[in-house]
């Protein structure tokens, strides 16, 4: 597969969004670590903010409080999300299988 041919001012712009994505997604798993934001307000800022809808599930999900990777790998099992799914992809039954869970 061929790299797309970039500009320099194309190439530095998108380097600042993907930098800005990954603060931003940084920032959301830092609030759920502290508890100073839920996991449904996490659903919900997922509906306009893209950095939030591009996060990866499990790194979501590592994110809160007494969850590690085997907690957060066995619970996704269980619900049947998969390893790769994004918070954009989850259906309806799996949110709030997850709000059930985590409240």
């Amino acid at each position: 597969m061929a790299l797309p041919k970039l500009t320099p001012e194309q190439r530095s712009a998108a380097l600042e969004k993907a930098t800005q994505a990954r603060r931003r997604r940084a920032e959301i798993k830092t609030a759920l670590k502290s508890r100073s934001m839920t996991l449904s307000e996490v659903f919900d800022l997922a509906e306009s903010d893209e950095a939030v809808a591009k996060m990866k599930v499990t790194s979501l999900l590592e994110s809160l409080p007494r969850v590690g990777t085997n907690t957060a790998a066995k619970l996704m099992a269980d619900i049947g999300i998969a390893p790769t799914r994004r918070v954009r992809g989850l259906g309806p039954v799996q949110r709030e299988e997850l709000l059930k869970k985590f409240g």
